[in-house]
């Protein structure tokens, strides 16, 4: 089969197409025929050379696919051999084939596109464990989403007004304020123009909000523990500013603030097995319903893998980009 290899670490132009052997299902898994893949920040950070593959994991870049079930291993259900899926993986989507856990699938609706699928999984696996089960969202509270136009950024601004809570975004540019407001957020900021701390404050009435989803910490994590009241709870999800921070430990025990965080990729297949059938019974209603779809960006086919890349690394998409393999 052909799939997207490269040989050292470096910028977009190290990735090239390559013919490697179809790979086997082993227990619990199946084999998917590749329609479309999602691209990803992490694929980026991989392809650098900072972020290694589980023990065990495809060396393969792609953790998100659409396709159709071709095979099955022991101990699934054959009834899965023909279905139609989307699937979190943890590594591989760059390819015709990928194999994944029969329970990271989720079954891809009627009205619901086979790219529009692909780029569902690491948005939704990610924003519903860390703004619902980490960050205990609730109806009636203010969501504070950095990076309001990255994939996961519209994915969190979506699923959290479908659940009653209000959303205020950061972006790098008016343009991307006015989609971030497009798509659902009830207030976006310009971040290289306006101090999103003093913005909030004014926004919030001097009250601060519940929950912050960061996806750059560093120097924001301070930054962004200001914007949040008492009982606030702040979740990082991405370092890209850089892996440490200076926080006033006092201010946190006295307004009682949670600070927390997780990665996906590395968890055990139990629990994402377990993240996937709670997206099923919460989530996925609303994607059979069309009430949820990604934010589509741009669809490239798998020859063109480096433009996609270098799409993603400047920053101009709003939304999900996408590989399309073989619909």
């Amino acid at each position: 089969m052909t799939a997207i290899g490269f040989d050292e670490p470096g910028a977009a132009d190290v990735l090239y197409p390559t013919q490697v052997s179809i790979p086997q299902p082993s227990a619990g898994e199946v084999l998917i025929k590749v329609a479309y893949a999602g691209v990803n920040r992490p694929d980026v950070i991989q392809r650098q050379g900072n972020y290694p593959p589980p023990e065990g994991a495809s060396p393969i870049l792609g953790l998100e696919v659409s396709g159709e079930v071709v095979a099955v291993g022991e101990a699934v259900d054959d009834a899965m051999i023909g279905q139609k899926v989307c699937a979190l993986t943890p590594g591989g989507g760059y390819a015709q084939y990928c194999v994944t856990q029969s329970g990271h699938c989720l079954p891809i609706p009627k009205g619901l596109s086979s790219a529009e699928a692909a780029a569902l999984p690491e948005t939704i696996f990610t924003v519903w464990h860390n703004v619902f089960e980490r960050a205990w969202a609730t109806e009636g509270e203010t969501l504070l989403i950095h990076g309001g136009t990255s994939g996961i950024g519209t994915m969190a601004t979506m699923l959290a007004k479908l659940y009653g809570l209000k959303v205020i975004v950061t972006c790098g540019s008016d343009a991307k304020c006015d989609a971030a407001r497009s798509i659902g957020a009830d207030h976006a900021i310009n971040y290289r123009k306006v101090d999103f701390v003093e913005a909030v404050k004014e926004i919030t009435k001097g009250k601060g909000l519940q929950i912050v989803l960061d996806m750059v910490a560093g120097e924001y994590t301070p930054r962004s523990l200001q914007c949040l009241a008492s009982d606030g709870r702040l979740v990082t999800i991405a370092v890209l500013g850089g892996a440490k921070a200076t926080i006033n430990m006092a201010q946190v025990m006295v307004r009682r603030l949670t600070i927390t965080g997780s990665t996906l990729r590395a968890r055990s297949d139990t629990f994402k097995t377990l993240l996937a059938q709670e997206i099923s019974r919460n989530a996925w209603p609303f994607v059979e319903s069309g009430q949820l779809r990604p934010v589509m960006d741009k669809s490239f086919p798998l020859s063109d893998v480096i433009k996609a890349h270098e799409r993603m690394e400047a920053g101009q998409h709003i939304g999900k980009i996408v590989l399309e393999i073989g619909d």
